[in-house]
């Protein structure tokens, strides 16, 4: 990574704490996001490279959706474990077919020794390397003729952006024990004016199911994606049309495009004509 590690947060210690929530409800909220992003013909039979794998669970998605093969890597030893407890908990046969190593996408040598996919897949992890296009050019070198590249990118909110870069950077600068209540300060008011909101609205059902529901965004946790916001450094963040002009210069096909408004990630596959 080009940053220095450490102002880097520990997105691996996150995920192994999220890993205690992980259940079938969890995992299959993930394989019907996938299903719903690129279709089961997209990920079963094929070969599969998770670029940054986190916690493993889409990795474990893949596996249970039909991937033929699945490459994962993450530059975090602690996500590397996290991904590998995963392979460990989805049985024996899994090692056959599943690959976990600790890998940096922003490693050229590494990333060409690993061949071509025909699904890259690294959702939200780009922007945190430290270097987004180095790391961009690297994934789209790996898609196969015929392949898809599956991204998620923060998306540019300009000045907002460049404030939550700050704010981030700080979280990692504080010393461990003030994280929690900096993570508090920052997101309870904005989660204190949503209550309040939908309360005069006389829905406060909805504010409390933002959190009991959370597992159906992706099965992902919302606390766990919390931290993993404030914290989440380095930060960068792109524009639409500067992904899709990236990816186009990579020869790749913009098969679908989810924007967002505001916080959150850009979805993107792409892909590569076949020969």
């Amino acid at each position: 990574m080009t940053s220095n590690d450490q102002q880097r947060f520990a997105f691996g210690e996150n995920w192994s704490r999220y890993l205690a929530v992980v259940d079938d409800e969890r995992i299959a909220e993930a394989e019907r996001s996938l299903l719903e992003m690129v279709g089961r013909d997209a990920i079963a039979g094929r070969t599969w490279l998770d670029a940054g794998s986190g916690s493993g669970l889409f990795s474990l998605a893949a596996l249970r959706l039909g991937a033929a093969t699945l490459r994962s890597f993450d530059y975090d030893a602690d996500s590397v474990a996290c991904t590998d407890e995963l392979r460990a908990r989805a049985g024996d046969g899994a090692a056959q077919r599943w690959t976990v190593e600790r890998g940096s996408v922003l490693d050229e040598a590494y990333m060409k020794g690993l061949g071509t996919f025909d699904l890259v897949y690294s959702w939200g992890v780009l922007h945190h390397t430290g270097d987004l296009w180095t790391a961009f050019d690297h994934a789209a070198a790996a898609v196969a003729p015929g392949g898809l590249l599956f991204v998620a990118i923060y998306n540019d909110q300009g000045l907002r952006s460049r404030v939550w870069r700050i704010i981030k950077r700080w979280y990692n600068v504080l010393p461990e024990r003030l994280r929690l209540a900096y993570t508090i300060a920052i997101m309870g008011p904005r989660e204190l004016l949503s209550l309040l909101k939908n309360t005069a609205l006389l829905r406060p059902g909805r504010y409390v199911r933002s959190w009991t529901d959370y597992r159906s965004a992706r099965g992902m946790s919302r606390w766990h994606d919390i931290v993993d916001w404030i914290g989440g450094y380095p930060f960068e963040v792109a524009r639409p049309a500067t992904v899709t002009a990236r990816g186009q210069a990579h020869g790749l096909v913009v098969e679908r495009l989810v924007e967002r408004r505001g916080l959150g990630c850009n979805e993107f596959v792409f892909r590569r004509p076949a020969d």
